[in-house]
């Protein structure tokens, strides 16, 4: 199973999480304290405080999200659900960006 060390407001997490989940990926999300000096356990297991950091079974950890997502290119494949995944992933933030901003919404008269 999967570990990845991330916080919910990071954007490299987010992209992160997304490629799993497109991928059909399953891990477990551990969160990290936002103070990096508060990262104690991340530094013992990855040597670093860096996130997004993903921990994959009997191999060394993998840090930052470049990196995350070439082990990921390198060792899942992917498949149709992916890119449907990725599909739905667009439309919904294209979704949320029109709700967001008025200056995206159809004028009404």
């Amino acid at each position: 199973m999967l570990e990845l060390y991330q916080t919910e407001w990071c954007p490299s997490s987010q992209r992160v999480r997304q490629r799993l989940t497109e991928l059909g990926i399953d891990y477990v999300a551990r969160q990290v304290p936002v103070a990096k000096e508060r990262r104690d356990a991340l530094r013992r297991l990855a040597g670093t405080d860096v996130i997004p950091t993903l921990v994959p079974d009997n191999a060394a950890p993998v840090v930052g999200e470049d990196a995350i997502r070439a082990w990921l290119d390198e060792h899942a494949a992917a498949t149709a659900e992916a890119e449907e995944h990725s599909q739905k992933a667009a439309k919904a933030r294209r979704r949320q960006l029109e709700e967001e901003c008025e200056c995206l919404q159809p004028l009404t008269h």
